[in-house]
């Protein structure tokens, strides 16, 4: 599937996750990941975190091409305004789990838009309410034995064995996953680029 804009797409993330989405709407793009530093001012609200993030990430593969789209993205889990990152190792990622359970929680995911000719940026992010059942501690110590936590931000992952635990969501799925595909249909038509075109 070809958009109008005839510049190369690039995703700056080395997320397998967010390469799925793109694989599943039959985009064609290239992964290109520069490392960044990924420490903010201490706080700021979630929502300018992960539009912060992604734009870095996104201007930082960005300023080494000529050309081309730089998709950059950033995403994060807030429970009771505390922002959860990705468990470092067992134990934290059973501590998470046991602080969202039976309770709701945001997945705030920032989205930027770079064009490397120019260097327009378009910056935005969505949020997304997610509310999780209760769950018994053994189930917790079950699913972190998995592995599947431990490279999620929040220790799970909605597409993956997660999703029992998941009640009900509130916005966006793909944003839950880290890519907010509605909005990202929205930002490349700005740059004359169109998924379905």
């Amino acid at each position: 599937m070809v958009g109008i804009y005839i510049e190369p797409l690039i995703l700056a993330s080395t997320s397998p996750r967010r390469k799925e989405l793109l694989d599943m709407l039959g985009l064609s793009f290239q992964v290109l990941n520069q490392t960044v530093d990924e420490t903010t001012p201490p706080d700021l609200p979630p929502a300018t975190v992960v539009e912060l993030l992604a734009e870095r990430k996104a201007k930082a593969v960005a300023e080494n091409l000529r050309r081309g789209l730089v998709i950059g993205a950033d995403t994060i889990v807030v429970w009771r305004g505390q922002i959860l990152g990705k468990p470092t190792d067992f134990g934290q990622a059973v501590t998470m789990l046991q602080c969202l359970q039976g309770c709701q929680h945001e997945v705030f995911t920032g989205l930027a838009v770079v064009e490397a000719s120019s260097g327009k940026a378009v910056t935005l992010h969505e949020r997304t309410r997610v509310i999780f059942r209760r769950i018994e501690d053994e189930e917790i110590l079950s699913y972190v034995a998995t592995g599947e936590p431990m490279d999620k931000a929040g220790a799970y992952a909605v597409q993956g064995i997660g999703a029992i635990f998941i009640q009900r969501i509130e916005g966006c799925y793909t944003n839950v996953i880290g890519l907010p595909l509605a909005r990202l249909a929205e930002v490349l038509k700005q740059f004359n680029y169109n998924i379905l075109l």
